[in-house]
């Protein structure tokens, strides 16, 4: 497949911009960090010259080309992963991620991913992001939280939505289900977040200011049932996106997550109000008692707004009906 060649000509309105501004805003369909890449990498030529310096000034009158080799293969090996799809098109895949399933590649997790699993899934669909064929993770839930994500298949679907995301132009939901009952019933917990001082695969509430700042972080909650006066089953929504957000505010104002094995340091006082073999169930949870119910966005390219439920997975389910918590919708899309 050959390269595709970007053509513009600067205006006396471009003098003085930079090169990968100029070029990024003229093609629209490449990220500037993309194009950043692309001209350091030697594609780019200022009237046949070519340059590599991205913040180049650009001449008004002078031609810039910027060429852009077609997508690499994936370095991440498709495999068939069952996947349920709650919608597809040119652009976007919108699913419901089990609990247990990595959403990239990483080392420990070579393969087995939601990544390797949509490779499988969309095969040749892929239009290439980042300059290689594979799907654009836009943002990302822990293995052992469950619930609904949107993945792009095009550079324009992943610029949009990776914006979208930044800005918080879009509404996410999760369920939670905590230790103890939270005082007020509903409420913000803003926070900063960042690396913990000693364990660095730990995130935690940490200052703003000094060399271990943190990044600013708000979560807003309320309480949608109470349970023997000693569980909770919270809807969280995400003003920001940080590293285990939901499950480090949580833990710091008191209520862990059921079933976290990274923040829950140790067997919760409510726990003793409750009767055996309630009890047990709840410390035996084997995983983080996290789902992400909601996801509502603009589509990058119809600009439709598209509102998406996916239902609690039969393992938390099961945890709330014994509770006696009523069930959860089911999962559904919708376009307004």
């Amino acid at each position: 497949m050959p390269h595709t060649l970007h053509d513009h000509t600067a205006t006396e309105a471009d003098r003085g911009a930079r090169a990968d501004r100029f070029l990024a805003a003229r093609i629209g369909t490449l990220s500037r960090s993309r194009v950043k890449a692309l001209i350091e990498a030697g594609q780019a030529a200022e009237d046949g010259a070519p340059f590599t310096d991205p913040s180049r000034p650009i001449r008004p009158g002078a031609r810039y080309t910027l060429a852009e080799p077609p997508p690499a293969p994936a370095k991440p090996v498709a495999q068939d992963i069952p996947l349920t799809i709650l919608h597809e098109d040119a652009d976007l895949i919108v699913l419901d991620k089990p609990a247990g399933l990595v959403v990239h590649p990483a080392p420990g997790n070579a393969e087995g991913t939601l990544v390797n699993a949509l490779l499988a899934h969309a095969g040749e669909e892929l239009e290439g992001i980042g300059g290689e064929k594979r799907p654009g993770i836009v943002h990302r839930l822990d293995k052992d939280t469950s619930g609904v994500m949107v993945v792009a298949k095009s550079q324009r679907a992943h610029q949009a939505l990776s914006e979208a995301f930044a800005a918080r132009d879009l509404e996410r939901e999760y369920l939670a289900l905590v230790w103890g009952v939270p005082h007020p019933a509903a409420g913000e917990i803003e926070a900063a977040i960042g690396r913990h001082a000693t364990d660095r695969k730990r995130m935690a509430v940490v200052g703003r200011g000094g060399a271990k700042a943190g990044k600013p972080a708000l979560t807003r909650y309320r309480t949608e049932a109470v349970f023997h006066g000693a569980v909770s089953l919270l809807r969280c929504r995400l003003a920001t996106g940080r590293t285990h957000q939901i499950r480090v505010h949580l833990a710091h104002i008191g209520h862990p997550l059921v079933g976290d094995p990274v923040y829950l340091r140790r067997i919760p006082a409510a726990s003793r109000t409750l009767p055996e073999p309630l009890r047990a169930a709840l410390l035996a949870f084997p995983r983080q008692a996290l789902h992400a119910a909601t996801l509502k966005f603009q589509h990058p390219a119809t600009k439709s707004v598209l509102s998406f439920i996916s239902d609690a997975p039969p393992d938390l389910k099961g945890l709330l009906a014994r509770l006696g918590a009523p069930d959860q919708a089911g999962p559904g899309p919708q376009a307004e």
